[in-house]
């Protein structure tokens, strides 16, 4: 089933939405949570920090930060919800690891912490996710602060670890090119026209050079209010950004991911040699077990009670628990 252009997630940038999208919370006997938030100059950011019960001892706790779009701390988003964030925390939990994550800037209850769509940039992102490693540092609590970067996430934590010395740092189908090679690879099978008029607008904004005629196809990637904050994440390359930290990193991919490909994963890994790779067979962009067929994995991008890819939590778990 051919993609268009409306369905490319990955590049599907709506900075600013309202609404709060955070799930009903329920009692556990495993962990607790609680509200906690950082200030911006524009407002509040909200998060939840979740710890685990009956531990006397430090623990390590895990930034959990979203990918693109309006996702918010659960990794919802308006139109569909698949808990895959808050599902993570809860598995993290289970195994003696707290855990924060959070509603990005303008997103569900950090609305008011918002920027006009046309004055954001990448780095509000990246400053924001670094404010957050320096309260976690800064908590007793914790023994250890570990970025978990989802998607666009990988990158922003990526850049805010290193910013705040993070001790440990996991990417999660994070790419290892720059973007414009990503987006031009997510729109290689749309209409000749609109592939090549895409092609030339993504090169124009790596050039740092914003463009005016948009067809009214590519206005919800492309609009004129978010050009700036593309141009802003364009000038990151990842194979270079992850060469900054000299800190213990594992990088995580699955087979079935339709937005980013093994390939990525890779060239992280060998930016990184000494980092640690994980290819996970059948797991898609929202870290949960699918084919490639598209209606069934995108299928799990709005079903909430499918659980997580098994093995991902214990991965994870042992990444983070090994000394």
């Amino acid at each position: 089933m051919k993609q268009t252009v409306s369905t490319i997630l990955a590049i599907s940038i709506i900075v600013i939405a309202t609404g709060s999208l955070l799930s009903q919370k329920k009692k556990s006997r495993f962990f607790s949570e609680e509200e906690t938030t950082i200030n911006t100059e524009n407002g509040n950011i909200y998060g939840t920090l979740l710890i685990p019960k009956k531990v006397k001892t430090k623990i390590p706790v895990a930034l959990i930060i979203a990918g693109s779009g309006p996702t918010d701390r659960d990794g919802n988003n308006p139109v569909m919800k698949n808990n895959s964030l808050k599902m993570m925390a809860e598995g993290l939990g289970k195994n003696k690891i707290a855990s924060l994550r959070y509603d990005k800037r303008g997103i569900a209850k950090s609305k008011e912490a918002a920027i006009n769509e046309k004055d954001i940039r990448f780095d509000d992102f990246v400053t924001d996710a670094a404010k957050w490693i320096e309260k976690l540092k800064q908590d007793n609590r914790f023994s250890s602060v570990i970025v978990i970067g989802h998607s666009e996430g990988s990158l922003i934590g990526m850049i805010a670890g290193e910013k705040s010395n993070a001790d440990k740092y996991i990417s999660l189908a994070g790419v290892g090119n720059n973007i414009s090679v990503v987006l031009k690879e997510q729109l290689k099978d749309q209409p000749k026209k609109i592939k090549e008029e895409s092609y030339i607008i993504i090169d124009s904004l790596a050039q740092g050079d914003t463009v005016v005629n948009i067809n009214q196809n590519m206005k919800s990637l492309f609009r004129k209010s978010v050009q700036a904050y593309l141009i802003s994440w364009l000038k990151y390359e990842p194979q270079i950004e992850i060469k900054k930290l000299n800190i213990p990193i594992l990088l995580i991919q699955g087979t079935t991911d339709m937005q980013v490909s093994v390939d990525e994963a890779n060239l992280l890994k060998k930016a990184y040699p000494k980092a640690e790779l994980e290819i996970i067979e059948n797991m898609n962009h929202v870290l949960k077990e699918s084919t490639d067929d598209y209606v069934e994995n995108m299928k799990t991008y709005y079903t909430p009670d499918i659980p997580l890819k098994e093995e991902l939590i214990e991965i994870i778990t042992k990444f983070i628990l090994d000394e």
